[in-house]
């Protein structure tokens, strides 16, 4: 019956501690909410400044599930870019270190119930009284009145014991590494059942204050409640965006690696704390010294990775692919300006291989289009047309940004032949973008014909399969011969297919006019018409692409 009460007691405690650091958390949230939203996407316009709003931010809200999670929406969102988030997320394991230090010094040295039944107290009136619009900063104060009187009750049920007599950490105590690796593991487990690495970190400061963990297996666990708070985000990110999904993986791959490392060098790891923390490491000590190893430990972890934010922000670009019909991240292209003359040439090798992107782009949607006019792909006419909305939004964002650019690279110091080349390049951009214009016109009368089911031979949209062929052909010889001069034959072929389309269009248009006079639907026929004139036009953006690339030099 005793071992019972004990257990009865700990969950009850741990109940009214994670339910006071939410509870602290949420009405911190809602008392300055809209100003931490305001700080997190304003002040993030460095990687430095991003990981002291991170740290800022956590440190006031005392949860860096929170930090990130908010981080993943605003990605999510837009508001925030993928490299900007990789800063925030380091600088919100640096903050979430404050919670222990504020256990460590404070949570152990006086009775915490004198402090906490009183400012609970407060905190309640704060919300009965709704005339006073105190109703966040009421509930943060109750939840911090609880938050502590529900680790002077853990401290109390948990036995004062030595870690020799706990069965679990005596039989691991002298597994060496392997032990430690347990430790790492029972920190994440317990992380990921309670969703909170502050919270855990105050149980293993607790346990180890009882004498419940040894110095080394506390460490070990802490570590690991650093793998265990990536659960949040993790969760956060599930049917979110690409780039939400990637901040996710971010803050995963950041954890994990630098507990890899913790633990690779963990014994001067250890040593550099007990250096830093002078004194043997005593029961009454050795909060102080768990609390400086987290510190340390997402401190170190942020001045390593740092410098590295562009080629993490690649890595999980590389990890985390776009699904098959997922919109891609909103496109951006900045011009960065380093100051050499001579370098100016490098802006229009970077121009070209974004001209080579948005024409892959073209190739993409031109092949959705003809899934949808085929019909037998086993893929939805919304899940094509949804993916051709997405790519043509894109490619519109790739039209603005990629001209801003152009714009910019023509006024460099160029010959004159590379500032002519720039030019043309500008005429390709339009060109790309409107085929991209075209083809989602297409998409969309397809599906108004299936859908109004307006009636059209099968034998005439059957001669369309040729026609799309044709221009399909033509789109890729265009992608083929892409920033490289055309000669005057290459020329010659790229003209004699906009001759074959066009025959195509008139023999076409002449079939559907011919169906009109003996009676067939209008609707149908101009619709039919509409679809012909549109592909059409593709061929003539391709053709207007061939003379800007013949005229290259």
């Amino acid at each position: 019956m005793v071992i019972v009460s004990i257990i009865f007691e700990i969950i009850g405690a741990l109940g009214l501690l994670l339910y006071g650091m939410k509870l602290m958390s949420d009405g911190i949230q809602k008392s300055a909410g809209e100003s931490l939203h305001r700080i997190l996407n304003f002040m993030t316009g460095n990687r430095v400044a991003a990981v002291l709003t991170g740290m800022g931010i956590t440190a006031i809200i005392q949860s860096s599930s929170a930090t990130t999670v908010m981080t993943v929406s605003f990605v999510n969102a837009g508001l925030l870019t993928l490299t900007q988030s990789i800063g925030v997320i380091f600088g919100a394991n640096i903050g979430t270190t404050i919670t222990a230090w504020i256990v460590s010094l404070v949570g152990f040295k006086f009775k915490l119930a004198i402090v906490a039944v009183p400012v609970f107290g407060i905190g309640y009136f704060l919300t009965f009284f709704r005339s006073l619009k105190k109703e966040g900063l009421g509930e943060a104060l109750m939840g911090f009145g609880l938050l502590f009187l529900g680790l002077e009750l853990l401290a109390k049920a948990i036995p004062t014991v030595s870690a020799d007599q706990v069965s679990f950490v005596a039989f691991f105590a002298d597994k060496g590494f392997l032990g430690l690796i347990v430790g790492v593991f029972a920190g994440m487990l317990l992380t990921m059942l309670i969703h909170s690495s502050s919270a855990s970190t105050a149980i293993i400061l607790t346990m180890s204050h009882n004498g419940l963990l040894t110095w080394e297996f506390a460490a070990a666990m802490v570590l690991g409640s650093n793998i265990g708070t990536t659960i949040d985000a993790v969760l956060a990110a599930i049917g979110t965006k690409l780039n939400a999904r990637r901040a996710a993986a971010v803050h995963v791959l950041f954890n994990v690696a630098g507990t890899i490392l913790a633990m690779i060098f963990f014994k001067p790891f250890l040593h550099l704390v007990e250096f830093i923390v002078p004194g043997d490491i005593t029961p009454e000590t050795i909060t102080t010294d768990l609390a400086m190893l987290h510190t340390v430990f997402n401190t170190v972890n942020t001045i390593i990775f740092l410098p590295f934010v562009n080629q993490v922000a690649r890595l999980v670009e590389t990890i985390i692919k776009p699904g098959a019909h997922e919109p891609p991240p909103a496109y951006k292209l900045d011009f960065a300006l380093g100051g050499m003359k001579e370098n100016a040439e490098s802006f229009v090798f970077r121009a070209e291989r974004e001209i080579i992107v948005m024409s892959e782009l073209v190739r993409h949607m031109f092949g959705s289009l003809g899934k949808l006019l085929d019909g037998n792909s086993g893929e939805s006419d919304p899940v094509l047309v949804e993916d051709l909305s997405h790519n043509e939004t894109f490619a519109d964002q790739m039209q603005e940004e990629l001209s801003g650019y152009l714009v910019k690279t023509s006024q460099l110091a160029l010959s004159d032949k590379a500032k002519a080349n720039v030019r043309r390049m500008l005429q390709i951009v339009d060109d790309l973008e409107s085929v991209t214009d075209n083809i989602y016109s297409i998409a969309l009368l397809l599906v108004r014909q299936r859908e109004k089911k307006m009636a059209i031979k099968g034998e005439d949209m059957d001669r369309l399969k040729p026609y799309f062929e044709l221009v399909g052909k033509f789109l890729e010889y265009v992608h083929e011969h892409l920033n490289s001069p055309l000669n005057a034959t290459q020329l010659e072929n790229a003209a004699l297919m906009e001759e074959q389309i066009d025959l195509f269009r008139k023999n076409l248009k002449k079939i559907a006019r011919k169906r009109l006079e003996e009676g067939a639907d209008v609707k149908a026929e101009l619709l039919y018409i509409d679809i012909v004139r549109n592909v059409e036009k593709i061929g003539d953006h391709a053709f207007s692409v061939s003379e800007s690339l013949a005229g290259m030099e």
